[in-house]
């Protein structure tokens, strides 16, 4: 039986050559692994044009970690942050915030708005104690697109440090470093590149990481210490997640072979026009507006019908070869539907066909069959 696919925003669904890649075993101090992880962090920095200003440090665990070793080791300790907030994964950074002792003030937004560059730059010029300004690009939770050009280029107007939370977005929206100043931009290694889970990293400028040494509230999460022993030795401080970096070196050539980013956000976009068209015919409505949806992931409003339920739902859904994700939002009862993996339009189309077959059954809908 094949595996069903993942429409989730990671893990994803990930190619043969891929899942291939961690056959091998890797000595973590050989010099061809640490050859291979120099390649992955140079290729990594050239996804976003940061060659001359940035360098790119690897660590071990999800994203989050990523995210809370960037803040930890970026963000002096009496530092204020801004956190223009209109997700859960803002709450998280929020969180991280408060359990690493930074202060944070949040600027809120509605889970469908998303973030209006105006309003930080009032928030910056009404408070100049904020240093500091903690952005997510794709809200996760949702799938909406916050404007980050724009949020760079006031921040930086302001004259304020801008760490960016790029988890959803690295690898299919453009993001180009040249023009767009940004001290840290975080990502891993199971979303758009089409890697597997394990490996986050961070793309620091290499003045404001240079200036970090001993801020880190923690030893394995320190940047600063991470990159200048990965300069001296190339090696990692730690046991490094050998076979996922493996993995990520081939997903990235395969990404490189698909024409990059351009072509990443061309397939993506098509798996998402393939999937809304249809799940609009069964009558289910997108919790966002067009002009504002990331073709990530989707959410949708959960179908407004007594013989719903989500358990249920998922469950015959996986039982037809697709694994979808629950919502996550404090407003509304919904589900989403990942438009991220080593799958085209063609899996997006046999999706909404097991979700028609699914309603109907539910009795949710009156017709097995997408329009």
């Amino acid at each position: 039986m094949n595996d069903p696919i993942l429409l989730t925003p990671g893990p994803l669904t990930t190619s043969r050559a891929t899942k291939e890649a961690m056959l091998r075993d890797w000595g973590s101090w050989d010099a061809a692994f640490n050859d291979l992880t120099a390649s992955v962090c140079s290729d990594l920095i050239d996804i976003v044009h940061g060659g001359e200003t940035h360098v790119c440090v690897p660590l071990q665990g999800s994203g989050t970690f990523a995210v809370e070793a960037a803040i930890g080791t970026l963000v002096p300790k009496n530092s204020k942050v801004l956190v223009p907030h209109n997700g859960a994964y803002c709450e998280r950074i929020v969180r991280i915030l408060g359990t690493l002792g930074r202060e944070a003030v949040i600027l809120p937004f509605g889970e469908d708005q998303p973030v209006d560059p105006a309003l930080i730059d009032e928030a910056l010029a009404h408070d100049p104690a904020i240093s500091h300004v903690a952005q997510v690009h794709c809200e996760t939770s949702t799938g909406i697109l916050n404007p980050l050009p724009e949020i760079a280029y006031v921040v930086a107007r302001q004259g304020r440090r801008l760490i960016v939370d790029a988890m959803s977005s690295f690898g299919a929206i453009p993001i180009d470093l040249r023009t767009m100043p940004v001290d840290a931009l975080i990502a891993a290694s199971g979303k758009c590149l089409e890697g597997v889970p394990g490996m986050g990293f961070v793309i620091a400028q290499r003045r404001v990481l240079e200036s970090a040494a001993g801020q880190c509230h923690s030893l394995a999460m320190d940047l600063h210490d991470q990159w200048i022993y990965m300069e001296k030795t190339g090696q990692w401080r730690f046991t490094p997640p050998t076979h996922v970096v493996a993995a990520l070196r081939r997903a990235i050539d395969q990404y490189q072979a698909e024409g990059g980013q351009l072509a990443r956000l061309a397939r993506y976009s098509e798996n998402c026009a393939t999937l809304v068209s249809g799940m609009r015919k069964l009558g289910l409505r997108t919790f966002l507006d067009d002009t504002v949806q990331a073709p990530i992931i989707i959410t949708f409003y959960a179908p407004a019908h007594v013989a719903y339920n989500f358990t249920e739902f998922y469950r015959r859904v996986r039982e037809r070869g697709f694994i979808l994700y629950p919502g996550k939002l404090t407003t509304a009862d919904t589900f989403r539907v990942g438009c991220i993996g080593a799958i085209g339009a063609a899996e997006m189309q046999r999706a909404v066909e097991a979700i028609a077959v699914t309603l109907y059954e539910l009795g949710v809908i009156r017709h097995p069959v997408a329009a």
